[in-house]
């Protein structure tokens, strides 16, 4: 029996809460006959087809990750032996936000989809799944080269901003997904469901980083090719994992291109079989185009275009000063100068400030539930950066705790105020200056008055980093996602019960290698009568048997049924071999 706890794996142990709320349950118990005989079947399918296609660690990665051919990994099992290689694996609410995504990998945690497809779906489903994720994903980090990969990305993808758009397409796919899965909905809702989706997929959008970025991940992780244009390998988790795709992407009908940056500007369609695939020549060449792209972003580039970024976003993030000072917030307005360097910033709603990823001691959103704004830049007429100014040189300006103070800015930002106190960074810097009964203002515009309490003044030239997401995620309260009933156990038909008791004793005949042919025969009899649609059973029946009866009404479903022609001649196949 298999268990159903997990193991202790101490990369589990170090996920963050907003990480740890997207897991749940794999309820192993779940799955039915039916279910374990759609793994089987694709699994089984899979190994055969893949052992001359597939990159040489995706056999040997199936053993290093204890998954078998023959039943649904449990997560337990995959944690015991992923442990021995650095990983762990949890099982995850479907479809979860990119950031959230990439951020496990960084952890070097697989998210795998508990839920199993549907055996109508059995050669692909949109819905992420434990097919897609577990046979897919799993087997290929025994490679290391490309386990630091995807642990590398998951670290770059996870500071990628996003945009409002992004996040609209996220919610809208993560709805159809669960739609198409669930038993029992309208194709009415289904139908609308799908064109929303269609309409975000057509609406033209300045392209974000998370959605540059995901379009490199789709092109390598999830339907990468490798070795040389002329023999290339598969080791992209979507081609390892469908029966459809990983025989029609070997196919001359599929454009192979040579790797590069330019994948990121190549957008995919999720429902459609790809029209053209990338080829890289190894997997550290994945690593030098990841670092190129990193070198476009806003968590290296910062400045007025990482600020807006943000901006745009209207989620959280942060930004990072020449100081090291991180303030992290939802951020809404900024001021430039005419050489487009940012003179000044706003945040709204709970904002903290952090030095190296830690929260600074007393500015966390209890002090700034109301935002933080501060200006930047250089003081007017002196040519001494503030954040360069020792003791001696604050006291040369007129800079003295206890005392009023009125300075400007080379923006003409203009603060007046008492000066309390500062704080400097670990190499001596001042990074941060508390004023009370203070007023900013630029221009006719008041940005400050003493009404809104202390000002706490961010010193810094400039933005030198700007990414998505907080710089401590224990500044915020980030659990808020609900888990979707996706997976949980669903009302089932007295049919579609009596359908699965006959999977299970095909299966007990299997495991068992119970050879009592008669009552074997006598289960394929029921199926005939009272199961004309189903295909997959009949299969394991007459690979138990043999008989020529079986072989008969199989060769005549695949004249009644067309759509399954091709799979039930698969899995006749797949018994001869």
């Amino acid at each position: 029996m298999i268990e159903e706890r997990i193991e202790s794996n101490e990369l589990l142990d170090r996920l963050p809460p907003h990480l740890k709320q997207y897991i749940k349950p794999q309820n192993y118990e779940h799955y039915t006959p039916i279910n374990q005989a759609v793994w089987r079947f694709v699994m089984r399918k899979n190994v055969d087809y893949l052992s001359k296609v597939a990159h040489e660690s995706y056999l040997d990665g199936l053993k290093q990750t204890g998954i078998s051919i023959d039943n649904i990994p449990s997560m337990y099992g995959m944690n015991r032996i992923l442990k021995e290689i650095g990983w762990a694996a949890v099982a995850v609410d479907g479809f979860i936000p990119p950031n959230a995504f990439m951020e496990f990998q960084a952890y070097k945690v697989l998210v795998i989809a508990s839920d199993i497809r549907q055996l109508e779906n059995i050669e692909y489903t949109p819905a992420p799944d434990i097919i897609h994720e577990g046979a897919g994903h799993a087997p290929i980090i025994a490679s290391p080269d490309y386990a630091e990969y995807l642990r590398r990305f998951g670290e770059i993808g996870a500071k990628a901003i996003s945009s409002a758009h992004d996040m609209e397409m996220y919610e809208a796919v993560r709805e159809l997904s669960i739609l198409k899965e669930a038993e029992g909905i309208s194709e009415e809702k289904i139908e609308a469901s799908e064109k929303r989706v269609e309409d975000l997929q057509n609406k033209e959008v300045i392209a974000s980083e998370i959605s540059l970025i995901r379009n490199l991940h789709w092109w390598t992780v999830e339907y990468g090719m490798v070795g040389t244009i002329e023999d290339p390998k598969i080791y992209g988790a979507g081609l390892l994992s469908s029966i459809g795709e990983s025989e029609w992407c070997m196919k001359d009908e599929v454009k192979k291109l040579p790797y590069s940056i330019d994948a990121a500007y190549q957008d995919f369609d999720i429902t459609k079989p790809q029209p053209q695939l990338y080829v890289t020549p190894d997997f550290a060449y994945l690593q030098q185009v990841l670092e190129e792209f990193a070198n476009t972003m806003a968590v290296r580039k910062g400045g007025w275009r990482g600020l807006s970024k943000l901006i745009e976003s209207k989620q959280l993030g942060t930004i990072e000063i020449s100081t090291g000072l991180q303030v992290s917030g939802v951020f809404t307005r900024m001021i430039r100068n005419e050489d487009n360097e940012v003179v000044y910033f706003e945040t709204e709603g709970d904002t903290a400030l952090a030095y190296r990823e830690k929260e600074v001691i007393g500015h966390g959103v209890s002090r700034h539930k109301n935002g933080f704004r501060s200006p930047l830049g250089k003081l007017k007429g002196i040519n001494l950066a503030i954040e360069n100014m020792g003791p001696r040189d604050l006291s040369a300006y007129d800079f003295y705790d206890g005392k009023p103070i009125e300075f400007e800015f080379d923006s003409g930002i203009k603060v007046k105020g008492m000066n309390v106190t500062g704080m400097r960074n670990l190499k001596g810097e001042l990074m941060l200056i508390q004023f009370t009964d203070c007023t900013v203002t630029y221009k006719d515009e008041v940005l400050f008055t003493p009404e809104d309490g202390d000002f706490d003044m961010a010193v810094g030239k400039e933005i030198i980093s700007a990414f998505a997401g907080a710089a401590d995620y224990l500044s915020f309260d980030l659990v808020e996602h609900q888990l979707s009933t996706l997976g949980d156990i669903v009302a089932i038909s007295e049919e579609e019960k009596t359908l699965n008791t006959l999977y299970k004793k095909v299966r007990s005949y299997r495991e068992s290698k119970d050879d009592n042919l008669a009552e074997i025969l006598d289960t394929f009899k029921i199926v005939k009568n009272d199961f004309p649609n189903d295909w997959l059973l009949p299969l394991e029946i007459y690979e138990l048997t043999n008989a020529s009866e079986i072989l008969v009404y199989l060769k005549s479903l695949q004249v009644l049924k067309p759509k399954v022609s091709h799979l039930i001649k698969v899995g006749l196949e797949l018994i001869e071999d």
